[in-house]
């Protein structure tokens, strides 16, 4: 078994919303590891970054990752910093990866100043810029296809993806 399409990308690149809009397109169901971990853990993601640091956090998340890739079907979103981890970035190997790339002024625009993101604290358009420019080669790097999602709806972004698997498919 293994996800039709596997989505990353940085905050406010619209992975939970195009996810969703993909899975309903293809009449899979989507799932997000974010919410395989804080359902594991029976607390949220910002308690787990306070509670026991960001790399307690990121080997949960890189088990929900293995997990998820060996037992779901359908669409599947991975956390924003899922591919921050070398071993969690091996087990995409193989996988089509589509990452959902956002330009700094529209993933501030979306994810807001007031954002509950733990990562996000403080100046959150500075914090941002540097999670974009420090993780933009391993979004690359594990990438099938990459979509510019600045300018477009959810809606344009799930057709471009569905359209892309439905062209490789063919193909085959």
């Amino acid at each position: 078994m293994s996800p039709l399409v596997v989505l990353v990308g940085p905050p406010g690149a619209g992975k939970t919303t195009v996810g969703s809009l993909l899975a309903e397109r293809l009449g899979v169901a989507l799932r997000d590891t974010d919410a395989d971990v804080e359902e594991s853990t029976g607390v949220t993601i910002p308690e787990l970054f306070v509670d026991h640091g960001e790399p307690h956090f990121r080997s949960l998340e890189r088990q929900a990752v293995a997990s998820a890739l060996a037992e779901h079907d359908g669409v599947l979103s991975l956390g924003g910093g899922a591919v921050v981890d070398a071993r969690a970035r091996e087990l995409l190997h193989g996988h089509r990866v589509v990452f959902l790339d956002v330009g700094l002024t529209e993933a501030v625009r979306r994810v807001g100043l007031g954002a509950s993101r733990p990562l996000l604290l403080g100046n959150v358009r500075a914090q941002l810029k540097t999670l974009l420019d420090q993780r933009r080669p391993a979004y690359e790097s594990v990438a099938w296809r990459t979509v510019d999602t600045d300018g477009q709806t959810p809606e344009q972004i799930a057709d471009e993806i569905a359209g892309a698997l439905t062209r490789e498919d063919a193909a085959s």
